[in-house]
């Protein structure tokens, strides 16, 4: 699928590639792999053409239509399932033309959208956005309702949606929840093209990919398998080249004692100009930089406080005064506990965490806590909210004023930031030496409960193993918030669950809630299908059914439509039949339980099936139509 041939790309004064070559197979999920700062989203503009290359060292075959989630989409008027929708051009371009067609292209245009499935689009495109956490009334709001992070949701579910022979996704999971980075490790197992993810989510390229690219010196290699795969060949392939390096050191110890001991003799002058000739041309084998990770510095307080550090009776918090987000809070903590804190984006996480940082005070009920517990808290906007002029070394003297430039330069080197950045201005730190500094900064007053919000969103997988070091190592406390699956279930020994407008603990581990989320969302995307489902029939026999625009145009003349535009029309209708005929089937089994167990959906259903039942009998109806058309035409 795509084949990058010698490649060299130097820009910044620095050198990203030095003739990498590289050839993805078609259907491969590949993930690309390398630290921060290596060079993946570079890799990435060059493949989309938004840098070039010293030539033609990257192709894909020509018809082939590369798909990327490169920025939010714009806050317009449009809603959101209709930005969706207009992702699929060709679909959008057909639907455009029968507004303006002519009679005599009604049919040909009909046919094509019969042909690529268009009249379940609405439904597929619903599907992938209660996936990525929009809920039923969300879809038909408008863009400019939405905050940057969710047109980030929507730019992505616009990629998917279009389902690119080339899907490029540059860390999708940054900007969801842990619910949605589980939906969408799924649904990318299923994609049915070509997937290039870079991702520092170990899980999710467990899950999902079959290759690993690794980008390292300069170089691509390829790795068949997942991550873990990648890193036994990887640590195997280094283990023998040092091995190889190591006895080609000894053959050329050998041969240079033999050369500087006879080259002075006569009689061995050959012997050793032999020797000396035979080294020359043996070519040293270079062994890759060792790639060495700063330790994160989480100091664990010094004395423990008497438990427990927290406890929260039907306490309720909010940010207006009675309007409470969370209600009803009965929970306790203790100085060793490790809590992992779910719930979907806007169930109440991040205002949880700004109660127990005393961000903001209870409205009703009782909030006991140490008055000299001490809490590190760090959240996601805090990397966002940094003064781009700042420098790493003027933000250690605020929160140092009374030490050394000697000691706050050493603490600065023990945060993982080396003398060259300690003057660095923000604006030219990467995003992972950014979350660095202020992880560590968070923790450096010793706190008793450490409150980490997404602290993983811009740290490579050996940072992540760096950071999870250290929170094992730390003896306080620990609320995280994280969308990574592995931090998650290797430092939570307890969960709890942010939803119906409260926090609870949950009863289960990560693969237990990682099965309820895609419960959720598969039965949560039901209602688009069922309001999309009462009009297939005039989808189904678009041909037979002029549209307004054709009407106005003389469409009541138009001529009759062609066989095979009769034969997709009801073969169409009949894939519908059949399709409706399950839908009803299904129907009839929730009313049947329902009956029994939940009396309360009982009208629901039936207004359910009353319309699948409609749309039964239209597509019947649609059927019967072309079948006859169809049998006129041909009899002639």
């Amino acid at each position: 699928m795509l084949q990058i041939t010698n490649l060299t790309f130097n820009a910044w004064g620095r050198r990203f590639l030095d003739d990498a070559s590289v050839s993805l197979p078609p259907g491969a999920k590949v993930g690309l792999v390398g630290r921060n700062g290596i060079g993946k989203s570079t890799l990435f503009k060059i493949i989309l053409g938004e840098l070039a290359g010293n030539g033609d060292e990257v192709s894909l075959p020509k018809t082939a239509r590369i798909g990327s989630v490169d920025q939010e989409h714009p806050a317009t008027p449009v809603s959101v399932l209709d930005t969706i929708l207009e992702a699929d051009e060709e679909r959008h371009a057909l639907m455009t033309r029968l507004e303006t067609a002519e009679p005599e292209e009604m049919g040909e245009i009909w046919a094509r959208l019969i042909e690529i499935d268009a009249d379940s689009a609405p439904a597929r495109a619903s599907e992938i956005l209660v996936g990525l956490g929009f809920s039923q009334e969300e879809l038909h709001r408008p863009m400019s309702h939405f905050s940057g992070g969710w047109r980030m949701r929507v730019a992505l579910a616009a990629a998917l949606f279009a389902e690119p022979d080339m899907l490029l996704l540059d860390e999708p999971t940054n900007y969801l929840d842990l619910e949605g980075a589980l939906w969408l490790e799924a649904r990318l197992k299923k994609y049915p093209a070509t997937a290039l993810i870079i991702s520092h989510d170990r899980e999710m390229l467990n899950a999902v990919c079959t290759h690993i690219l690794h980008l390292s010196n300069h170089k691509l290699d390829l790795y068949t398998g997942n991550y873990d795969t990648f890193e036994k060949t990887r640590s195997e392939k280094l283990r023998l080249m040092a091995a190889t390096r190591a006895k080609q050191d000894a053959e050329r110890a050998h041969l240079q004692s033999f050369v500087d001991r006879f080259k002075a003799k006569a009689s061995k002058a050959a012997q050793a100009q032999s020797r000396v000739k035979k080294l020359e041309k043996m070519q040293r084998i270079e062994l890759p930089p060792e790639d060495r990770v700063a330790p994160f510095v989480l100091p664990s307080p010094p004395r423990p406080l008497p438990p427990p550090l927290i406890r929260l009776e039907k306490a309720s918090v909010g940010y207006e005064p009675g309007k409470p987000i969370l209600r009803n809070l009965n929970l306790r903590m203790d100085l060793d506990d490790r809590i992992g804190l779910l719930g979907v984006n806007g169930a109440g996480k991040s205002t949880f965490a700004k109660l127990i940082a005393k961000a903001l005070t209870i409205q009703a009920g009782e909030f006991h806590r140490d008055g000299k517990m001490r809490v590190g808290w760090f959240h996601q906007h805090q990397i966002e909210a940094m003064d781009p002029t700042d420098t790493p070394l003027e933000i250690i003297r605020r929160a140092m004023p009374d030490a050394s430039e000697s000691s706050r330069r050493s603490r600065l080197a023990q945060f993982g930031l080396p003398f060259e950045k300690q003057e660095t201005r923000v604006d030219a730190l990467s995003g992972g030496e950014r979350a660095r500094l202020l992880l560590n900064m968070v923790a450096m007053d010793a706190p008793h409960i450490l409150i980490l919000d997404e602290p993983t969103n811009h740290l490579d997988i050996d940072s992540r193993r760096a950071l999870l070091d250290a929170l094992n190592e730390y003896t306080g406390a620990v609320i995280l918030i994280t969308h990574d699956r592995s931090l998650m279930e290797l430092v939570a020994d307890r969960l709890w669950l942010a939803a119906d407008g409260t926090v609870k603990p949950f009863e289960g581990d990560m693969d237990a809630y990682a099965a309820f989320v895609l419960e959720r969302a598969k039965q949560g995307s039901k209602p688009a299908q069922l309001k999309a489902e009462p009009e297939p029939a005039p989808a189904a026999t678009p041909a037979l059914q002029p549209s307004p625009a054709a009407s106005k145009s003389g469409g009541s003349k138009d001529k009759t439509p062609s066989p095979s535009t009769l034969r997709h029309a009801a073969k169409k209708a009949e894939a519908e039949m059949a399709r409706l005929t399950d839908q009803l089937a299904r129907i009839d089994d929730d009313l049947a339980e329902a009956s029994v167990n939940d009396p309360s959906k009982l009208e629901g259903l039936t207004r359910a099936r009353v319309k699948a039942q409609t749309a039964l009998d239209e597509a019947e109806a649609a059927w019967l139509a072309a079948e006859e058309t169809l049998a006129a035409v041909e009899a002639g």
